[in-house]
């Protein structure tokens, strides 16, 4: 007699994925074995999207059309070489020196397409032949990238603001350009005292310059402006521009009207304008923190007309050790009261245009950000064209990260619903994700954690960034929706 039958009862299934891999969390401890035989492993895989941003929107290119450098490189091409100066900076290593640290950084070797980087001393002597014009030239292909960046992400902004400022860098060694000037951080030693411009809306570096710890003169300020009215977008119609006491001169009031800018400045205490102030009359203020306010048609000295000038006033309160406080960049004080003023083209009522004048304030954290984050006043060496060259190298880098979050915001977004991500935020967040990159059958890829925490949006902008691609007029958009005020 034969039975039908099993003579083994069934195996019960095995749970796949996650759970049924690791049934229990890893235990490490002091005993845990490591070794180094770990192959093409990067800390730093969130370059794939700025690699293919770049790409795509033909910046090597642009590079190579652009930049004029005579010098004849061997380690590596020109471009490459600015590419490598450019991603270690927006990765964090904000000076020569820390290039070794990437020497065979996989990630960084693939997206140059070497073996290894060179020694810190080749690019010293790279970054030493360039000239002067490199700067600007830099500034250009800043320029032309960002039209790109605009057509591909879809960004038809028609009214854009200028945020204007400059900063202090304080120099301990012997650097050509120092100067004893406005510090009030470092009273009495040399500095440099750069100038920049920025865009309210997107947060981008719009042009700039390293300068001498000297006071800008009229003619800089003007050529400054000028620099940055023509570095925007053809899509922009309109612009408002906002700037402190340090621009407070005829020349740049010229610079604005020429290029029919509406623009507010606060005005720099003089004589002329205290004895108007005194002699105005003054209403309350109840739409602002002022105790008082007032506005009035003035032509300061060697100004070709009279503008509208807009005062708030506050009384002051007696403190200890007011005598010891340093003097306010923005105030202005007599011996009654702290006056702040503006001068504008405007037709706004008072309130608004102050209020207006208040989002200035975006700028200060964006020129801590390029300070901090992206290494701004690690200034490479004592020569001035090296510098001034690494300067915007630096902002190139600072702009990297404005254009990944303008092809990574939402569908739907306005331009007040865009949070700003820093660039110290960004790298914890898209950068500094741990990966492995694969070879077989002649293919490259990366492989990434299934634990990483924004998958949804790495993937949703990488997507978006190998979507890109020139038309007739330009590149097409890859975001549906256009971005607007």
């Amino acid at each position: 007699m034969v039975k039908d039958q099993q003579q083994d009862s069934p195996r019960t299934p095995v749970n796949q994925g996650v759970r049924g891999v690791t049934p229990e969390p890893n235990r490490i401890g002091a005993s845990t074995p490591y070794d180094f035989e770990g192959r093409n492993l990067t800390a730093y895989g969130g370059l794939l999207p700025v690699a293919t941003m770049l790409e795509k929107l033909g910046f090597r290119q642009l590079v190579e059309e652009t930049l004029t450098v005579k010098r004849r490189t061997r380690a590596m091409t020109m471009y490459r070489f600015v590419l490598a100066m450019v991603l270690a900076c927006y990765v964090g290593f904000s000076r020569l020196f820390h290039l070794r640290f990437l020497e065979r950084e996989p990630m960084l070797t693939g997206i140059l397409g070497v073996l290894r980087l060179p020694p810190q001393c080749t690019f010293w002597r790279f970054l030493a032949s360039l000239h002067l014009a490199v700067a600007r030239q830099l500034l250009q292909v800043q320029q032309r990238m960002r039209q790109r960046v605009w057509e591909a992400a879809h960004v038809q902004l028609t009214e854009v603001t200028l945020d204007t400022d400059t900063t202090v860098h304080t120099l301990f060694g012997q650097q050509m350009g120092g100067r004893k000037s406005y510090n009030p951080k470092n009273r009495g030693k040399k500095s440099y005292q750069p100038i920049l411009t920025f865009l309210a809306e997107t947060k981008e570096y719009v042009a700039g310059a390293l300068r001498t710890g000297d006071r800008p003169s009229g003619k800089e300020i003007a050529a400054h402006l000028d620099g940055a009215y023509a570095a925007l977008p053809a899509t922009v119609k309109t612009v408002y521009a906002r700037a402190d006491s340090g621009f407070y001169c005829w020349e740049a009031v010229q610079a604005y009207e020429k290029r029919n800018c509406r623009f507010v400045l606060v005005a720099r205490k003089t004589a002329r304008l205290v004895d108007q102030l005194k002699a105005a009359e003054w209403k309350s203020s109840p739409r602002t923190d002022a105790d008082g306010q007032c506005e009035f048609c003035y032509q300061p000295e060697g100004w070709g007309q009279a503008y509208r000038f807009l005062a708030l006033r506050y009384e002051k309160q007696p403190a200890a050790g007011e005598a010891d406080a340093p003097e306010q960049y923005q105030l202005f004080e007599t011996s009654e009261y702290t006056f702040r003023v503006f001068v504008t083209n405007m037709d706004a009522p008072l309130d608004a245009l102050v209020g207006f004048y208040r989002g200035r304030a975006t700028a200060e954290n964006l020129i801590k950000e390029a300070n901090n984050d992206a290494g701004l006043t690690a200034h490479p060496s004592k020569r001035w064209m090296m510098n001034a060259n690494w300067f915007q190298m630096v902002m190139l880098a600072y702009n990297l990260n404005c254009w990944l979050l303008l092809f990574n915001r939402e569908e739907h977004a306005k331009v007040e619903q865009m949070p700003h991500t820093t660039l110290a935020t960004a790298r914890l967040r898209f950068l500094f994700l741990a990966a492995k990159i694969w070879r077989h059958a002649g293919r490259v890829g990366v492989r990434y954690s299934d634990h990483y925490e924004e998958k949804g949006l790495f993937e949703r902008l990488m997507n978006r960034l190998r979507s890109i691609a020139a038309g007739a007029g330009g590149f097409r958009p890859v975001i549906a929706t256009a971005l607007r005020c």
